[in-house]
């Protein structure tokens, strides 16, 4: 289960944030995480609630937005979204595509106890 360790990374990254820019307590976590990423958002959500107690994430909410997989065509430059995981562009019938993006983990904001205050990733 490396969601576990992820939970755990995600834990230590924000911690060292709230440290770092002297933040108020943070109410929620939200992470952008990518269809092929490989990361199972539930088994995140439960390994992040099993460790965030006696941090001061503890009452943080993990807020999961699932990134699709995106592509574009190598032949005719079509760019679409990669419906059931068939890598084929839908204008050319093509299977040169590459992808640009569904592979995402990243923290994409926090939000503090501060009045509706929301640290996004630029300034993680």
């Amino acid at each position: 289960m490396h969601e576990l360790s992820i939970a755990s990374s995600i834990i230590e990254t924000v911690t060292r944030e709230i440290q770092e820019k002297k933040l108020d307590a943070v109410q929620a976590v939200g992470l952008r995480i990518g269809e092929l990423s490989g990361i199972l958002p539930d088994a995140l959500e439960f390994g992040f609630d099993a460790l965030k107690s006696d941090t001061p994430l503890a009452q943080a909410e993990l807020v999961i937005e699932i990134v699709p997989v995106t592509a574009v065509c190598s032949e005719c430059k079509h760019e679409f979204k990669v419906e059931e995981f068939v890598f084929i562009c839908p204008q050319c019938q093509s299977s040169a595509v590459e992808t640009y993006s569904g592979q995402e983990l990243e923290i994409a904001w926090l939000e503090t106890e501060s009045p509706h205050r929301k640290i996004d990733e630029t300034e993680i």
